[in-house]
């Protein structure tokens, strides 16, 4: 009886391998565009320049060096596009794969090779730019990660002095930079929360308070909240795994690594989704951080959340807010279709926020390629202007009075 369940549980664990693998071949390349806005490409975008635009790319680490990389050259198109009314926000991973080591480190000559890369293509651009810092940056969380920040952040204010690198030496935040009128943006260190090691002194739940009280202090204005975590998500750090990595759990650590654990093979897949490393939702630290994060941020609809962190490029409406995962900067990796997403891609791209007149806000999907644009959908409509009240001259009010 047991070699029966035995035999039957691995028949069954095989054939869901099976039909998971042939559905990923299908779409797994594709975008994804949830059933309700396939017909995204006839909304026609608004007739006027919009006010103000930002531009949100996660994790470009591993840029080219050779001055061909297509998404510098994305970015760089997207700037002299968008002109000094605009905001290029870099959401963290900086540099792979453990940020700006010490001068005499053996891997600084490329590290900083790839980072000047980067910095090379922001200089060029007459807006504000942004930087926060991710894991990587921390040395991949190491306890030694936060001199590998300050080293970083030093680094851009000696060669790109006209940046923000949002916060400052490490801290958690909040801290807000008002990016242009009626448009602001709130930045929060989230890697701090799941930091082993040293790092700034502060109050673990004190950021979450003075979040809470800045957007409500602000909600005359469109808020975008930016921080490295992701706080939903359909691929690796969210705890969704490809067929390939049951088989072959080892690629998920390196992408060459394929020796066959199948059935065992499960076992990583499931400690990550349920426990979860250090940089997982599924770990404790994460998942302490994520949940006081959304329970502001469920409060405020329409505000904006920009993270990096999985490589891929991912789109979440929920509880009225709009929740972004911009991490293909340099990488990618597999994402999950469907679920509560809107859409998602495993591509190379990044996000491009357009705010117009009247409150009406759009996002767009920007990817290497001959038709850039591969999704488009209009965050919050434009809001009725209420008539000016002319008041009547004294004579005619009088005669009205009468």
């Amino acid at each position: 009886m047991l070699l029966y369940l035995l035999a039957a549980t691995a028949v069954a664990l095989t054939l869901w391998l099976l039909r998971r693998f042939a559905e990923e071949r299908r779409y797994r390349r594709r975008p994804y565009v949830a059933p309700a806005h396939n017909d995204w490409s006839l909304l026609p975008l608004p007739a006027d320049a919009p006010q103000h635009r930002v531009a949100l790319l996660g994790d470009p680490g591993a840029v080219a060096t050779s001055g061909s990389d297509p998404i510098l050259n994305l970015l760089a198109d997207w700037q002299q596009e968008t002109g000094p009314a605009g905001t290029v926000i870099i959401l963290g991973d900086n540099i792979y794969p453990t940020g700006l080591p010490a001068p005499e480190h053996p891997g600084r000559a490329a590290a900083e090779a790839r980072f000047e890369a980067l910095l090379s293509t922001l200089r060029q651009f007459q807006g504000h730019v942004v930087l926060l810092s991710g894991n990587h940056d921390w040395n991949k969380g190491r306890p030694d990660g936060w001199e590998y920040l300050r080293r970083q952040e030093a680094y851009v204010r000696e060669h790109l002095p006209t940046a923000h690198y949002l916060p400052t030496d490490g801290a958690p935040g909040p801290v807000t930079l008002q990016l242009a009128d009626g448009l602001l943006l709130i930045v929060l260190n989230t890697q701090w929360w799941v930091q082993r090691g040293p790092r700034p002194a502060a109050d673990a739940k004190e950021p979450f308070r003075q979040l809470r009280q800045l957007l409500d202090a602000n909600r005359h204005q469109r808020v975008v909240v930016a921080g490295h975590h992701p706080l939903y998500s359909n691929a690796l750090h969210g705890g969704k795994f490809t067929a390939k990595q049951h088989v072959f759990p080892l690629t998920t650590v390196h992408k060459r690594a394929y020796v066959p654990l199948p059935f065992i093979g499960s076992l990583l897949p499931l400690y990550r989704k349920l426990f979860g490393a250090a940089e997982d939702m599924a770990h404790p630290r994460y998942r302490k951080m994520r949940r006081r994060l959304l329970r502001v941020l469920h409060d405020f609809p329409h505000v904006i959340y920009a993270a990096g962190h999985d490589h891929n490029l991912q789109y979440f409406q929920r509880y009225g807010g709009h929740y972004l995962v911009s991490g293909a900067g340099s990488k990618t990796a597999f994402v999950q279709k469907g679920g509560s997403a809107t859409f998602v891609h495993e591509h190379t791209g990044f996000f491009s926020l357009d705010f117009y007149a009247g409150q009406e806000t759009w996002l767009r999907t920007l990817e290497p390629g001959a038709a850039s644009e591969v999704f488009r959908l209009r965050l919050q409509p434009a809001q009725p202007t209420t008539p000016p009240v002319v008041p009547l001259p004294q004579q005619l009010g009088q005669l009205l009075s009468r």
